[in-house]
């Protein structure tokens, strides 16, 4: 248990603070306006804390602290550790699906639109999140017919540019044909420029301009070309129509609303953008920390938008309830968006109408999300504690590493590690490796080489200060798993003996055979029921590793049976070699190019030609 610092030794300035547990884990982050206040609120009889802080409490071994210059930065900076260390006591925000958003990547030479999911790059603009990635394809279609950018994918644009002719999509008038040439870069940038207005729900400069052209088309008795421009007109209104209007045009707002229990909680958020629905937003949170109705709207606040929200800070954020510390979410948020920001809670009116809507969407949500995830966080809840009980374990194994073995007769012989926490996959923290020592065929010897670097490489990070910790192999698992029977096994025990780990790392091995699992010096098999969910989940995580082991040895036997004379040369990387090969036909078309013609292309330096040229015509 944590114990109160020295008297004195707490700042009275703003900062963050981070409670860690015996092995240096962050296990909780907060942030104060004043250090010394807030942490003197922990150190107190336990029994009068909320039971999850007691609990945090309990848990950590120390405190640090952070000091910055005002309750601003305090909060950007307790953010910023919250993601670094995803604390197991703090809410967790997880999106309760990968939405589907509109993007144009602004940053190429030929920007377009396309459909994206997951992680967000730099020099792209995004819309949304929308409901269905049809939804977002049907609008960018009916748009192109009158703002006709390109949507082909990089390699066919290359292609189309090389062979001079253009596809299908310019023929019909829905791609301005940047790839020959039929359209310049300004023209083309007010294109991609109208594209973008339309999304941020400013349709009316596209709507005037196609009226405009339509009637001074109609006025030269240009007829077809009236027509032509017509149809655009009828497309883009249609498109309209496909957007929600809920305000008035002049208004920005962000919709906040929560439907929660004692445990967890479901965010709906709708972007408002012009009068115009232009994305909604949807996750759920893990209330791991006692948190007041409006510390909880503080968390989502800031998990909405610390983060590059991708449809921007908007004028008003409607919210079910005021934030605990409303003056510093208010000017935090003026300061991003470079203007006054107002954060409230409607009370009547079209605004109130539109709030209860999005909270209709919030109630469903959670009750959908609650009827998804009760039988598997039930099953987690009990695989987890079943273990604890029958193999003897100290604590509920919340992080769980399992490793196994695979090679072909001796050759490519490569070692997975796979992890569960709380009883999910955590891929972040999977490992592979090539397994370097080992002559021959030796699955013990192998099994023994990863181990011992594996663990190594934890003691090395366990007397690393946290901050400069890599991650990759920084804490213990509170259940080590190898795939095998009593050989496997007795590696396991020898590798942890030698290294010290025995009393702090529990072991165990399960055979493929009978399903058995093996614990150091019992001879014979601990007995899970048939059908139980500690089983299922020992099976899951060994099935996992196996799978993940084969994966990776497939992948470096695919390697190794696939050389290419272009490999291995200096400065020619991946890249550069398949666009070296694309260019020039092949590797045969390599080989018969001279040297000028290596050189002549604008994007290999000369270095490089000259490297290739001497590798293909070494002497034999």
């Amino acid at each position: 248990m944590v114990q109160r610092p020295p008297a004195g030794s707490i700042p009275d300035t703003p900062g963050s603070y981070q409670f860690k547990d015996a092995d240096g884990r962050i296990i909780y982050v907060g942030k104060a306006k004043s250090l010394r206040s807030r942490l003197s609120n922990y150190f107190v009889d336990v029994r009068s804390l909320p039971p999850r802080t007691a609990q945090m409490v309990v848990a950590a071994e120390s405190v640090e602290w952070i000091e910055v210059r005002n309750d601003v930065e305090a909060l950007m900076l307790e953010f910023q550790l919250i993601q670094r260390h995803q604390p197991r006591f703090n809410v967790r925000l997880r999106d309760d699906k990968s939405f589907p958003f509109l993007a144009i990547t602004v940053d190429q030479e030929w920007p377009r639109p396309l459909v994206m999911r997951g992680r967000k790059r730099k020099g792209t603009r995004y819309y949304g999140p929308f409901g269905h990635a049809y939804a977002i394809r049907e609008t960018v279609s009916l748009l192109r017919k009158s703002i006709p950018v390109r949507n082909c994918s990089d390699q066919k644009f290359r292609e189309h540019e090389r062979i001079g002719r253009p596809c299908l999509e310019y023929h019909i008038q829905k791609c301005a044909g940047p790839c020959v040439g039929a359209v310049d870069k300004e023209r083309y940038g007010e294109l991609v420029a109208d594209m973008c207005r339309f999304f941020d729900g400013d349709t009316d400069p596209i709507v005037r301009r196609l009226e405009t052209e339509m009637k001074t088309a109609s006025d030269a008795m240009e007829y077809e070309e009236a027509a032509r421009v017509r149809d655009r007109l009828i497309a883009v209104r249609r498109a309209i129509e496909k957007q929600l209007i809920v305000a008035d045009r002049s208004e920005d707002i962000d919709v906040v609303a929560i439907a929660d229990d004692d445990l967890e909680a479901a965010v709906q958020v709708w972007h408002v953008r012009r009068g115009t629905v232009v994305g909604r937003n949807g996750f759920v949170l893990d209330k791991t920390e006692d948190l007041s109705p409006g510390e909880l709207i503080d968390r989502v606040l800031e998990g909405l938008y610390v983060a590059d929200p991708p449809a921007g800070v908007p004028k008003l954020v409607l919210v079910p309830t005021e934030p605990a510390d409303l003056p510093l979410h208010e000017r935090w948020l003026s300061d991003l968006r470079g203007s006054w920001v107002e954060i409230r809670v409607p009370q009547r009116g079209d605004k109130r109408r539109l709030f209860e809507t999005v909270e209709h969407n919030a109630r469903e949500e959670f009750t959908r999300h609650r009827l998804r995830r009760a039988s598997d966080h039930n099953s987690r809840a009990r695989a987890l504690n079943e273990l604890q009980a029958h193999l003897g374990l100290p604590h509920s194994p919340l992080r769980i590493e399992c490793y196994d073995m695979s090679h072909i007769q001796g050759t490519d012989y490569v070692g997975s590690m796979v992890v569960l926490e709380d009883g999910l996959p955590k891929k972040s923290d999977y490992r592979r490796f090539k397994v370097k020592d080992v002559p021959g065929n030796d699955d013990f010897a192998a099994m023994e080489e990863v181990l011992r670097r594996r663990l190594t490489a934890y003691l090395i990070e366990r007397d690393v200060p946290i901050s400069e910790r890599e991650g990759r192999f920084a804490y213990p698992p509170q259940l080590l798993l190898v795939d095998g029977g009593k050989g496997q096994l007795g590696v396991a025990v020898r590798v942890l003996d030698e290294l010290g780990l025995s009393a702090e790392i529990p072991v165990a091995s399960l055979a493929k055979r009978f399903e058995e699992v093996y614990l150091p010096g019992d001879p014979d098999p601990v007995e899970l029921p048939r059908g139980s969910e500690a089983l299922h989940m020992l099976q899951r995580i060994r099935d996992e590793a196996h799978r993940f082991a084969i994966t990776f040895h497939r992948e470096l036997r695919g390697k190794r049976m696939t050389k290419s004379v272009l490999d291995d040369i200096p400065g020619l990387g991946d890249s550069r070699k398949r666009r070296l090969a694309k260019e020039l036909g092949g590797v045969k078309g390599v080989k018969a190019a001279t040297l000028d013609d290596l050189k002549a292309l604008s994007w290999l330096p000369d270095t490089v030609a000259d490297a290739v040229w001497s590798k293909l015509h070494a002497p034999a």
